[in-house]
């Protein structure tokens, strides 16, 4: 039997009601259990964890269900229900549950070690094999690497030694790693080759939290479910493509992270690539996971960077400014860069995509932090009407159409067309149509983590990049960021602002501009 069958008797044996051709029953996991590594940092605490209890509230998880945390403190079992009991119901989505707590709690474990430590990992297995028979778990095992880039390769060889990487029979052993994807092509490619030198490239899940969100996965239902936008979603009828992840957060506390990365590496190689293919991707045959990666690997293939780099990209790093209402430091102040540090707190490209769909049109990809609002948002700006039967009087305050896709806070899609002004005179201005998820479904879109999770689990990757489109990514990315090395400081811009002068000086070249959400 293989896997997707297993996994599908399972799901079945769960369910005996569940017809696998009725897509409005929930997918439920069969039985398995997570191994969290770095359960004790922040990102376990804040969203992995309470996203394993939202699915187990959500009934969606097995009832012998098991999580095991890795990690040098000296716990008991007890100790880490504790900690994760903390972050339940702190960070949770949906109300928290005793019931639902006590059966999820009976199948946590805690393994105490670090990383290069043969006799923890040998630990590991020993718990993992107990869990297997205790609790049903059935040897299938999802290892959660919540830990450094650095940490990953040591970490899977150490699965590989004790013989957890590579299960026998139908069970399945899954590795899910967090960007960033390494920091460069070279680098991208060493990481892929240790990763499937211990896992093969179906059992490595790269989890780029954006794609798990609904107003992204909600792309591909505005294009095709609607036969409405189809025939302009081309060069035909779209002027250009911006495609903005905004914050109104700086970076105090994060220069662990973040210094030497800066916003190129850390939003563009993935998020913002990712809903470029996702936008620019033409209609798969299916929504398989195989149909979904060749068409997206289609477009990153299709995709290259406009020149001059000079003119077509700009970087910046925010100064000292007012946000909010409150004077705030500039990133040289923050605790922890270097009064030196060349990290680029905003970054800005320009790309074109060489098909017949696209050709001419250009993507205006941007990022950064201590901008003017927290906004991430997909635009496609339409052309002006060939021919325009009005006075320019009548239309002086009429902008170009645009279709908004809008990511975060404020789920959504706004369409602004031109509208008659009431009155007696014939005067157009721009109005918008807008939809709301908040105000159109009663039930709230789960978060991110709790659909990717649960994909993992379900041994479904659509919605995970595969090796092709990293090394797609860092190969447009990377010379933007060997041009970058070469000039220099990035350009400041004080906090609260859109960004470097640069930036618009980037759009204003071809007659465009910017769009201020």
């Amino acid at each position: 039997m293989t896997g997707s069958a297993t996994r599908g008797a399972a799901a079945t044996w769960l369910n005996p009601l569940r017809d696998k051709r009725d897509k409005r029953l929930p997918r439920i996991a069969g039985p398995c259990g997570v191994v969290i590594f770095g359960v004790t940092g922040d990102l376990a605490r804040r969203k992995l964890m309470p996203a394993i209890y939202d699915l187990a509230n959500r009934g969606l998880l097995p009832p012998t269900f098991a999580l095991v945390g890795f990690a040098r403190r000296d716990w008991a079992d007890r100790d880490f229900a504790e900690v994760v009991e903390s972050a339940v119901r702190q960070h949770a989505r949906t109300p928290f549950r005793q019931s639902v707590w006590d059966r999820l709690a009976a199948g946590f474990r805690f393994v105490q070690g670090t990383f290069d430590d043969d006799a923890a990992f040998a630990r590991l297995a020993q718990t993992l094999a107990a869990l297997d028979a205790e609790r049903g778990t059935g040897g299938n095992h999802a290892f959660y690497l919540s830990v450094p880039p650095d940490a990953f390769p040591v970490v899977c060889r150490q699965l590989h030694a004790s013989g957890l990487a590579r299960p026998q029979g139908d069970r399945w052993s899954r590795v899910v790693i967090e960007k960033p994807f390494g920091h460069d092509l070279a680098s991208a490619r060493e990481l892929n080759t240790v990763l499937n030198s211990v896992f093969p490239e179906e059992s490595v899940f790269r989890i780029d939290h954006y794609l798990g969100k609904e107003t992204v996965q909600n792309i591909l239902a505005l294009r095709f479910a609607n036969q409405l936008f189809d025939p302009i979603w081309n060069a035909h009828y779209v002027d250009h493509v911006q495609i903005t992840m905004a914050e109104d957060i700086g970076l105090g506390g994060r220069a662990g992270y973040y210094d030497g990365i800066g916003a190129a590496r850390d939003v563009i190689q993935n998020h913002l690539l990712q809903l470029l293919a996702l936008t620019a991707m033409e209609e798969p045959v299916s929504f398989s996971p195989a149909e979904l990666q060749a068409e997206k690997i289609k477009v990153l293939s299709a995709t290259r960077l406009a020149l001059p780099l000079s003119e077509t990209t700009s970087r910046g790093q925010y100064a000292g400014g007012w946000q909010g209402g409150e004077q705030v430091v500039g990133l040289l102040e923050e605790d922890g860069f270097a009064a030196d540090s060349t990290t680029e707190t905003y970054a800005a490209i320009t790309l074109e995509v060489d098909t017949r769909r696209w050709a001419g049109v250009p993507f205006y990809l941007r990022s950064g932090k201590r901008l003017g609002r927290r906004v991430t948002e997909i635009a496609l700006v339409f052309k002006r009407a060939p021919h325009l039967p009005f006075d320019a009087t009548m239309t002086d305050e009429l902008g170009k159409n645009a279709l908004v896709i809008r990511v975060q806070p404020d789920e959504g899609i706004t369409l602004r067309f031109g509208s008659k002004v009431p009155g007696h005179l014939m005067e157009v201005r721009d109005v918008n149509m807008d939809f709301s998820y908040g105000s159109a479904f009663s039930e709230d879109s789960p978060e991110a983590y709790e659909r990717l999770i649960l994909d993992v689990l379900l041994g479904e990757p659509s919605l995970f990049p595969v090796n092709d489109e990293v090394e797609l990514s860092w190969q447009i990315l990377d010379p933007v960021l060997d041009n970058w090395a070469a000039r220099g400081k990035p350009e400041p811009y004080p906090a609260g602002t859109w960004g470097p002068p640069s930036s618009f000086a980037m759009l204003a070249r071809t007659g465009r501009e910017w769009r201020r959400p």
